[in-house]
């Protein structure tokens, strides 16, 4: 028979299903700065030794291992999961590895322990076994855990000494913490490196709000507004495309196909043969100079200003004609439009991603976004990714925080679960969701469990935006206030991350068509007079204040749904620490609803207790474990916290 070929034995503890681990470790998972990791796995080998284990981390580059221990989480019961944590405290990628050992002196203590409660006496043969594990710690050791341990080793190797003071000599407190500092890892078995990607905090926690420049002033009246927008709460300003817009098939009002002499054209239609193209600015917002204006207001009121990144040219961008190899044609050699049936952009052509000098596309594109880097924009949402090459995104969001690393990108990719996971998995720090389509209580419940809860809260971070410029859901369109009031609550609170464009606090609605998604006189195509007064605003204000005071509103992973007795009552908790929130909300805009909300015991509240509806400040409740009265008027809700 054939006989082992290796030099050693293989290892015979086991560690599986180490957590946080996506897809087996091809990507990383995701935290933010100031986080700690909780980290487990099962941990197991043959026999009865005591087992050791820790979490062992450290920053990408770094060349030296911190150490934390890890812990059994169900010793009592034998169990195998060990479970512990490590904070993470720069941005970049970062590395962790589950080590576990079998610790022998222990694993004799363990033994000479039972047999002494046993009544076994004598032992002679023990504790000559347990002098040499004594001296080879001692060896190991250093300072008084040395003398502790060769102290008690003198005694076990006393041929005077009786064999009860040698027992408790071997078994002293004292004795086992100076042999746990200096363990023998001779059977030390590693799992991993697992990556961890680590962010800012706005890429897991923020408010985002969303306006049309060129609807403000420019990018001076932008900076107007500015304190007054920090003051509503939110932390990232985004801005759709700044960029000179083409003249060659320019859209007018309402997407039409004939622009008038006065119709600026869409932002997303970029590059001008004058003006210059993604690293340009149009002249009618305003000058480098006055963006890096924004930026400094901006960040010294604490918002984050994003910019649109969007891959795609009008007909007059300068790469037309200095990279005409970078642009799809068909053969006739006529320039092939964007279309998305039944959508068509006629002022917009794709890059050929084909191209064979695709490596100049690659990096002009990487250094467009580094030329925003360097005045100063950390934030980028990007337009459609899912209709670009992954690798290529792969590639530029790991050069780009190569540099840069608290750059945050927002995937704007409404398809197929499996991209928008895999868009998440490689780079994305954010993610656009189906929120905007739930918007019943069965729908909302399921999206948020998945989210939360199937292991994609270890890499997607959803951004539920209430809104866009290119979605006005049917549920805003006939629901009227009541509606607009009850999806900024959800946005608000289900998810850390939620945006508005601007509009939604003055209540806009009318579609351009029954049953279209698109507004009517659309402010892509037309320029209005914005102003930042809407009667929903006080709403914004004080859900901005209560997620910027309540860590329960920070996180995603912390949401229990609850029971109201009504399918138009979305009722759930969020739990983050000793901070809790309960979260009502009616769902039916055109009624009043009522019904019974059950508070879980294991939300661990006290049997009665005194709630402040953070939405009404004058509003006070004395709420308790079980069953609860509630009536909410149209689109209402409940935001409560513990007095």
């Amino acid at each position: 028979m054939p006989v082992p070929r290796a030099k050693q034995p293989p290892p015979r503890i086991q560690i599986e299903q180490p957590e946080p681990v996506v897809d087996c470790g091809r990507y990383p998972a995701k935290r933010t700065v100031g986080e700690s990791v909780a980290v487990s796995a099962d941990v197991f080998r043959d026999g009865h030794e005591v087992l050791r284990a820790a979490v062992r981390c450290r920053r990408a580059g770094d060349r030296t291992w911190c150490a934390t221990p890890l812990a059994p989480v169900d010793a009592h019961t034998g169990g195998n999961r060990w479970s512990g944590e490590f904070a993470v405290d720069r941005c970049g990628p970062w590395q962790f590895s589950v080590e576990a050992w079998s610790d022998p002196f222990a694993s004799w203590r363990e033994e000479l322990r039972r047999k002494v409660e046993a009544g076994q006496e004598g032992l002679a043969s023990e504790l000559s076994e347990g002098a040499l594990h004594l001296q080879a710690a001692a060896a190991r050791a250093s300072g008084s855990d040395t003398r502790t341990l060769s102290a008690a080793h003198d005694v076990l190797a006393d041929p005077v000494a009786g064999w009860r003071e040698k027992v408790d000599a071997a078994l002293s407190p004292s004795v086992a913490d100076a042999a746990d500092r200096h363990p023998d890892k001779s059977d030390t078995t590693i799992a991993g490196p697992f990556e961890i990607d680590v962010d800012a905090q706005r890429a897991r926690f923020a408010s985002w709000y969303e306006l049309f420049p060129r609807s403000w002033g420019g990018l001076r009246g932008v900076a107007d507004i500015v304190p007054a927008i920090a003051e509503l709460g939110f932390d990232v300003l985004y801005l759709p495309p700044i960029h000179p817009i083409g003249e060659t098939n320019r859209k007018g009002r309402n997407n039409a196909l004939l622009a008038a002499d006065e119709d600026p054209g869409s932002p997303w239609a970029i590059g001008h043969h004058a003006w210059g193209g993604h690293d340009a600015i149009h002249p009618e917002l305003g000058t480098m100079e006055d963006f890096d204006h924004l930026i400094s207001v901006a960040s010294e009121h604490g918002v984050g200003v994003a910019l649109d990144f969007a891959i795609q040219c009008s007909a007059d961008h300068p790469w037309l004609t200095e990279h005409p190899e970078w642009f799809n044609r068909r053969p006739d050699g006529t320039l092939k439009y964007a279309e998305n049936p039944p959508k068509t952009y006629q002022d917009i052509y794709n890059v050929n991603w084909e191209s064979e000098d695709w490596r100049g596309l690659w990096q002009a594109l990487l250094d467009v976004v580094l030329h925003w880097c360097q005045h100063g924009v950390r934030v980028f949402r990007v337009d459609n990714p899912h209709t670009k090459p992954l690798p290529f995104w792969e590639w530029l969001i790991k050069e780009v925080r190569g540099s840069h690393p608290d750059t945050i990108f927002l995937a704007e990719a409404f398809t197929k679960a499996a991209m928008m996971r895999t868009l998440a998995k490689l780079g994305f720090n954010q993610s656009y969701t189906y929120f905007t389509w739930k918007t019943s209580r069965h729908d909302l419940v399921e999206y948020l469990v998945e989210l939360a809860t199937s292991g994609m809260q270890e890499y997607y971070r959803p951004n539920f935006f209430a809104n866009t410029p290119d979605i006005l859901h049917g549920y805003l369109a006939g629901g009227g206030p009541p509606a607009f009031h009850a999806r900024l609550v959800l946005a608000a609170t289900l998810s850390p991350t939620y945006g508005i464009y601007s509009g939604y606090e003055h209540f806009e609605n009318v579609p351009v068509r029954p049953g279209s998604e698109e507004y009517l006189d659309s402010e892509k195509y037309e320029v209005k007079r914005r102003s930042l007064d809407g009667p929903l605003l006080p709403v914004v204000r004080r859900l901005n204040r209560a997620r910027r005071e309540h860590p329960a509103l920070q996180f995603l992973a912390n949401i229990w749904f609850m029971d109201a007795g009504n399918e138009n009552l979305l009722a759930y908790a969020k739990r983050t620490g000793d901070d809790v929130v309960l979260v009502v909300v009616n769902l039916e805009p055109h009624s009043a609803q009522e019904g019974a909300v059950t508070v879980p015991a294991h939300l661990g509240l006290a049997p009665a207790f005194a709630v402040r509806d953070e939405l009404d400040e004058a509003a006070t409740f004395d709420w308790r474990i079980g069953p609860n009265y509630v009536r909410l008027e149209p689109g209402g809700a409940h935001l409560l916290s513990l007095r």
